[in-house]
């Protein structure tokens, strides 16, 4: 909306008048904030307006909530940490782009309207701690500038008899904060469990890999997943075409190689050449056969079976089927059903000392309402990295009771060793302290 036209100053001032009614009126900062940002569009014409308070979006034109990431809102606060840097916020005046970095003039040209103008919220020391970010098309005039500075007094002192900033002082007697810091001084010193958090997953114990036995293509998964099968059960069926073409030739060059043993066999009476070829050809008919058998053996792998029963634990038969696998690969895993553990990924910031038999308790994500109790068994030394690229010690646990589920996932909960309170609290941040300053 355009500014408003000459010949109208009694219209202008009681639209004036109005916006400070409206200020005096407002029943807490929220309505405040929300008149601020939203009255003065029909007497300024700006397209919008932000108001900043400690460096904070607190209110924006036609937003009821402001969301604390939105571009605009991260564009603003930008935009008043580079003019706090120079300066340039304790007075009002038109806001200049070459003042702020390249990134915040691209974001202006996209988010801001042409123009803006800060205006400076100050209280009675004369400190500023707010203002109001103005954009519009057409710049601000000299009497648009004095309105607003007018304004903007009246917004000041407002905002602090709303919310007035007033030290918080400590005025109990000396013994008396003498007793109270021996009290947080002992409180400190007692003793806690330490404990941890981490993502855990209940696992397959003692369970069968089943690998592919062959380089090759898997045409069919004849079992789903947590399927029961029993010994002997086909699993997966790899494509054997060429296995079976490979069979039949190694078949065929095996019955040419014995007739043409069986051929020298018949003349070598009566012919020295072909008695003295006889032991050559039976060398190549007994390759021949082993090639045949193992073409066989081939094309008996390509049909893998359960050597073991209980369930197929696998995640998904779509992601491997169709697709070339090497030997070796795992396909998936059979297990026992009433056979589980505990596999913990404990985070190397995390690591508290642990010892075997250590109280672990699980909460599952599916029932984070029921305590699973589990012991510790093994803690590897090292550190490997995670699916999710963090650095983590893998922990496996025993179950107390009856165990969940295989493939169940939730959050245990590893005691260690009792400790101070003031360590239990401060292990973190010191740890932190150490690696940043090295003491």
């Amino acid at each position: 909306m355009n500014a408003p036209l000459p010949g109208t100053a009694e219209r202008v001032f009681a639209l004036f008048l109005g916006l400070q009614q409206q200020a005096r009126r407002a029943g807490t900062v929220e309505q405040l904030a929300f008149a601020m940002v939203n009255d003065g569009q029909a007497l300024f014409g700006f397209r919008h307006a932000a108001l900043l308070v400690a460096g904070k979006v607190q209110a924006l034109t036609g937003i009821s909530v402001v969301e604390p990431h939105a571009p605009f809102v991260a564009f603003v606060e930008r935009a008043a940490s580079h003019l706090l840097s120079q300066g340039q916020l304790n007075e009002a005046h038109g806001i200049d782009p070459q003042r702020l970095d390249e990134q915040d003039r691209a974001d202006w040209q996209s988010l801001s309207a042409p123009q803006a103008y800060w205006l400076p919220l100050k209280n009675r020391q004369n400190e500023t701690f707010g203002g109001l970010w103005l954009a519009r098309e057409q710049p601000f005039s000299e009497a648009e500038q004095s309105l607003l500075a007018q304004l903007a007094d009246t917004y000041a002192h407002a905002w602090l008899a709303l919310q007035p900033r007033k030290p918080w002082r400590m005025r109990w007697p000396r013994k008396k904060l003498l007793m109270v810091a021996a009290a947080l001084s002992l409180t400190l010193l007692v003793p806690v469990r330490q404990s941890v958090l981490a993502p855990a997953e209940v696992v397959p114990q003692g369970g069968r890999v089943v690998a592919a036995p062959l380089d090759g293509v898997i045409a069919e998964f004849l079992v789903k997943p947590n399927q029961n099968v029993a010994a002997g059960e086909l699993l997966v069926r790899f494509d054997a075409t060429s296995l079976k073409a490979q069979a039949d030739v190694a078949e065929r060059a095996l019955g040419v190689a014995e007739a043409e043993l069986k051929a020298n066999a018949q003349r070598a009476f009566a012919d020295a050449e072909s008695s003295a070829r006889i032991d050559l050809l039976a060398a190549r008919v007994e390759q021949k056969r082993a090639e045949l058998d193992y073409a066989r053996q081939l094309l008996a792998r390509s049909e893998v079976r359960a050597e073991r029963a209980g369930i197929a634990v696998f995640a998904d038969a779509e992601r491997l089927t169709g697709k070339p696998v090497q030997t070796g690969e795992r396909l998936m895993q059979i297990a026992d059903p009433t056979q589980a553990e505990l596999r913990i990924e404990l985070s190397v910031g995390d690591a508290i000392a642990l010892q075997p038999g250590a109280e672990i308790a699980l909460f599952l994500d599916s029932d984070p309402l029921n305590r699973h109790g589990a012991r510790l068994e093994r803690s590897a030394y090292e550190a490997q990295t995670t699916a999710a690229g963090q650095l983590a010690y893998r922990l496996d646990a025993s179950f107390v009771d009856a165990p969940p589920r295989i493939g169940l996932r939730g959050t245990a909960k590893l005691f260690g060793d009792r400790a101070p309170l003031a360590y239990y609290l401060m292990r973190r941040p010191l740890a932190a302290a150490r690696q940043s300053l090295g003491l």
